[in-house]
């Protein structure tokens, strides 16, 4: 449960929306299959955000890759194209809450808790 309005959650796109979740941003270069638009009740879809194609595939989901991906995604967030994208994303939110949603089946180990943690730092958040 939230402990505060200034908390970046995680959750999978087709997992129900909830009043809980604040912004609602999907965070993956692909749009997830089978999912209406409708369905999804997303405020934005922020595919810049999203890890680059050529790491994306480099990576594959596998789970033995998962720190060094997790290292090599941090540096990207770190590029120019990257910060912006964490910064508009912190933007969007303002001060509330910020739901970051995937398709991804193992959210564990995937992008979208790397992109959590730098979203967390840039606001100030307690993680």
């Amino acid at each position: 449960m939230a402990r505060d309005t200034n908390e970046v959650r995680v959750r999978r796109v087709y997992d129900a929306p909830a009043p809980a979740d604040g912004t609602r941003v999907l965070v993956d270069r692909l749009w997830p299959r089978g999912l209406s638009k409708a369905a999804a009740e997303l405020d934005e879809w922020d595919k810049d955000v999203a890890p680059s194609d050529e790491l994306r595939r480099w990576y594959g989901h596998d789970p033995d890759k998962f720190d060094e991906f997790a290292e090599r995604y941090r540096a990207e967030l770190a590029e120019e194209d990257g910060e912006r994208a964490v910064r508009e994303l912190c933007e969007r939110a303002g001060s509330g809450r910020l739901t970051l949603l995937t398709a991804t089946k193992d959210v564990e180990r995937g992008h979208v808790v790397v992109l959590a943690e730098v979203v967390r730092k840039a606001r100030g958040a307690r993680t």
